[in-house]
């Protein structure tokens, strides 16, 4: 069955409900997303979202916090433009009912590791559903959105086969979809596409990131012919909880935010000792990749399981107050955050590479943008600063509202031609679903043991010769059996997983959140930006490109 509608939006994060809800002004949208309308990463954003809202901050404050995080890679012109919009978008989402946390008219804001000021926009630690709740409510009411829920996207649909012509002489018409309940594949087609996935956080074993997480944007740009970037520079948020029962989907741990440590939480070794004064003057504030890798550095060293964080310093009433979800959740497993540090240790967070994308959202292939976590702007460079994120989603989303409601008097105006329904060939239903698992498992653990917070050029090596072992494998099987989800998301981590380890051998250096201890770092002359692509025929390509500048 062919779906048509002017917009398609494929992902319910904040980036691309907010998206559809702007697009709606303009032409019907539709909405696909993997699970319900409000399972992504936005709902489970804790911390909050960045903005300069008080006259004691500055816009220049916030650039060079920026900055500073990104280790000499961001855009310096895209941290400037969306710093500079940041409040006119957070004042938008309250228009749309988002409930900050404040009394009395006055911003409660909080401070997160990185920053110089207090900047960061919550509701308690529960922002990311406020947020989702209120996008979520608004794209129903309109009558111009159509969710369709629990579809997951299996490719772009393109003009031209990506092996026939370069992407610039493409263009996108809409995406294949699943629909997961009965195993029809639904072409969804539409004047202009917008993926805004999240990120790939179920590429590693352990991760602190919802299950729908498999990076499936990046996936299909990548083989539709669209350039990506910078993807050796995964986030490992420091502080996940360490508790074997509360990994509430495979793999997936539960978060302990940021704005923990920004209010006072102190990371301790199972003795009590405080430890990061050892890596890092600004101590448990540090930028999280230096606090990622200082835990690492510690469990390693004496053979621990985790390290805590320790809350107790701050009042009761403080605690309930400000981090209601997360005091109840770790009562809800026998830990009490008011009287006892709590075990944590990292997981796999966030991507600040994916599909390379130009300041208004467009990739470079002509109807196709990309939004959020699943794009690369230049903001975040080799690390992203703590709560940028929600703030970046809310800017793409209208960046790409405005130049597709520009270019649709032009390029975007005709709707795309009838296309041809998906054909599954001679694929039969699949009776060795222990195959996937199998595979799955083994993708996964390979690239937290090899490909994770401390990297060597031997382990990166190993690693990508039995990741390509593995993709032929699945890549057989993806060919001879009927799609299910599992399979979809299999494909798409495989690619992946692949695209991470051969940009990351790319790098001769350590530089933010790439750590090789086989390469120095960092050093001016590899000040550059890791860029994969398609060649004809399906062949990887590795270039170098200077970061943008002013």
């Amino acid at each position: 069955m062919e779906h048509r509608s002017d917009f398609l939006v494929v992902g319910s994060g904040i980036a691309g409900l907010l998206a559809a809800h702007k697009l709606s002004s303009i032409g019907t949208v539709h909405v696909v997303t993997k699970k319900d309308a409000v399972h992504s990463s936005t709902n489970h954003a804790q911390g909050g979202i960045a903005a300069v809202m008080e006259e004691s901050d500055s816009f220049e404050d916030h650039v060079q916090d920026t900055l500073k995080a990104g280790a000499g890679l961001c855009a310096e012109r895209i941290v400037r433009m969306v710093v500079g919009d940041g409040p006119a978008r957070v004042r938008e989402l309250m228009d749309l009912g988002v409930r900050f946390s404040g009394e009395s008219g006055k911003l409660d804001l909080g401070l997160e590791g990185g920053h110089s000021h207090r900047r960061v926009l919550h509701a308690g630690d529960l922002t990311g559903r406020e947020i989702e709740r209120a996008l979520v409510e608004s794209c129903r009411r309109s009558p111009d959105i159509r969710i369709f829920e629990n579809h997951s996207t299996v490719d772009l649909l393109l003009s031209e086969h990506p092996s026939k012509t370069p992407p610039r002489s493409n263009r996108c018409l809409g995406a294949y979809a699943l629909e997961n309940a009965t195993g029809a594949v639904h072409a969804f087609t539409a004047r202009a596409t917008i993926l805004a996935t999240g990120g790939a956080g179920k590429v590693y074993m352990y991760t602190s990131n919802p299950d729908i997480a498999s990076g499936d944007g990046m996936a299909m740009s990548y083989r539709a012919g669209a350039e990506l970037r910078n993807l050796e520079f995964v986030q490992f948020h420091p502080t996940c909880l360490y508790d074997p029962g509360s990994m509430t989907e495979q793999g997936r741990r539960f978060l302990l935010s940021e704005a923990l440590r920004g209010e006072g939480g102190v990371l301790l070794l199972k003795d009590g000792t405080r430890f990061m004064e050892r890596y890092d003057p600004r101590k448990e504030l540090a930028p999280r990749d230096v606090v990622a890798r200082a835990i690492d550095a510690e469990m390693k060293r004496s053979g621990a399981e985790c390290v805590y964080l320790d809350m107790s310093a701050k009042p009761k009433e403080f605690l309930e107050q400000r981090f209601p979800g997360i005091l109840a959740h770790c009562r809800s497993i026998g830990l009490d955050m008011v009287s006892q540090p709590i075990p944590v240790v990292p997981a796999a967070h966030f991507f600040c590479g994916g599909v390379q994308t130009d300041p208004d959202g467009a990739t470079d292939i002509p109807g196709l943008f990309a939004v959020g976590e699943t794009a690369h702007t230049g903001l975040h460079g080799a690390n992203r600063l703590a709560s940028n994120s929600l703030l970046e989603g809310a800017i793409f989303a209208h960046r790409s509202f405005l130049r597709i409601r520009r270019d649709d008097q032009g390029p975007l105006s005709a709707p795309p031609a009838r296309v041809a329904p998906w054909d599954p060939g001679e694929a039969i239903p699949s009776n060795e679903a222990v195959v996937v698992q199998q595979n799955w498992d083994s993708l996964r653990r390979l690239m937290w043991n090899y490909v994770g917070i401390v990297r060597s050029d031997r382990r990166l090596k190993n690693a990508l010769e039995r990741i390509r072992v593995t993709s032929r494998d699945v890549s057989d099987y993806y060919w001879q059996f009927l799609l299910t989800r599992d399979l979809i998301e299999l494909r798409n981590i495989a690619l992946l997983s692949e695209l991470i380890v051969t940009c990351a051998l790319s790098r001769r250096e350590s530089r933010g959140l790439h750590f090789n201890t086989d390469c120095p770092g960092p050093v001016e002359a590899e000040r550059h930006d890791s860029v994969v692509s398609r060649y004809l025929g399906g062949k990887l390509s590795l270039g170098k490109q200077e970061a943008a500048r002013p």
